[in-house]
């Protein structure tokens, strides 16, 4: 059986500062590309991370798992997989997949991330219209 999920896809080209001696992609970096997924991602969907901040909602990271399965090096073609199953509560959980152009993959995580107000710091629900935009793009194929 077929999981629901929204995908998103980005490119992302690696550029020589991010890599190490060996020219590998230094491996702290992989948080930040998975940003740019999430970022993207959410552009996607039709709304901005910029746009959450704007109503008062913040969502630090609480949690990150990072596989390293294969290197990336200097100036590869990175496709970010962003993959979204459900739709976020108080909490939001983001799966990634790294290939490079020949479509290998490099790197898999999740990262969960918690809604925060931006007054007070405190844990807060999703606001509705994110979760009925999550909701509607989860269910798009039905």
């Amino acid at each position: 059986m077929h999981q629901k999920a929204y995908i998103s896809e980005t490119k992302i080209r690696v550029r020589y500062s991010e890599t190490d001696q060996a020219g590998l992609v230094y491996y702290g970096n992989y948080a930040q590309y998975y940003e740019v997924g999430r970022i993207e991602a959410l552009r996607q969907l039709g709304h901005t991370y910029k746009g959450l901040e704007e109503a008062g909602v913040v969502m630090p990271v609480l949690s990150m798992n990072i596989k390293y399965i294969r290197p990336a090096l200097y100036d590869d073609l990175l496709t970010i997989k962003t993959i979204i199953r459900e739709a976020p509560i108080t909490r939001m959980n983001f799966e990634y997949e790294i290939s490079n152009e020949s479509g290998k993959l490099l790197n898999k995580g999740e990262t969960t991330l918690v809604f925060v107000s931006k007054e007070t710091y405190k844990t807060i629900k999703a606001p509705e219209w994110f979760t009925g935009l999550i909701e509607k793009a989860i269910n798009e194929d039905d």
